[in-house]
């Protein structure tokens, strides 16, 4: 492992989609046992937005005021502030990213700057990359970076097991390793922004 000139550091996975059936937690699994076994961050969170449950956005205030009104909103903005990097575990819907992904994003602001961001994109021939690329616009928007290593699941039931565990071949595991690595760089270097 190498040294990022920092002790503390919390990635969290953010899994997308709430969609009954989905296969996001698998994947979210499987990248939160990658990140344990790289070692660049020191502590590894996976966050399901169906547990979340945010409703469409409901705060009558800009974001960017932090004035929030709602529980789940403070409760949203506590969780997204205590990261320093995230991955976003995402499907490709009609090539697109999800609305619950969005909606999540837009409810805070400052809460999400200077921090990178990793993209875990899955779906069919694709492999969720019109979704990944989509999204780019909007978290650059927030100051957050996008690393360009990613990892780009073709197929992706090819990849579970009857016990519905993610097994990834020699190109999922040497991207993932590639996104992590860079997602740690990018953090450290991004934290001096954070601190003012």
């Amino acid at each position: 492992m190498k040294e990022y000139g920092r002790t503390m550091s919390k990635l969290e996975i953010i899994i997308a989609s709430t969609r009954p059936g989905r296969v996001g937690p698998q994947v979210g699994r499987w990248i939160e046992d990658a990140a344990g076994a790289h070692g660049g961050f020191s502590e590894v969170e996976m966050v399901d937005l169906a547990e979340v449950d945010l409703p469409f956005m409901n705060e009558p205030h800009h974001p960017r005021l932090g004035q929030y009104t709602h529980d789940h909103t403070r409760r949203w903005s506590e969780k997204v502030a205590e990261a320093d990097a995230f991955a976003f575990v995402m499907p490709e819907y009609n090539y697109g990213y999800n609305a619950e992904l969005k909606n999540a994003i837009d409810y805070l602001h400052h809460e999400w700057k200077y921090k990178p961001v990793g993209l875990v994109s899955y779906g069919g021939v694709a492999a969720g990359t019109r979704a990944a690329q989509m999204i780019k616009q909007v978290v650059t928007t927030l100051k957050m970076t996008p690393v360009f290593e990613a990892v780009s699941i073709p197929f992706v039931s090819q990849f579970l097991a009857e016990d519905g565990t993610l097994t990834p071949n020699e190109e999922m595991q040497t991207a993932a390793k590639a996104m992590l690595e860079e997602l740690a760089r990018t953090e450290s270097a991004l934290r001096p922004l954070r601190a003012t």
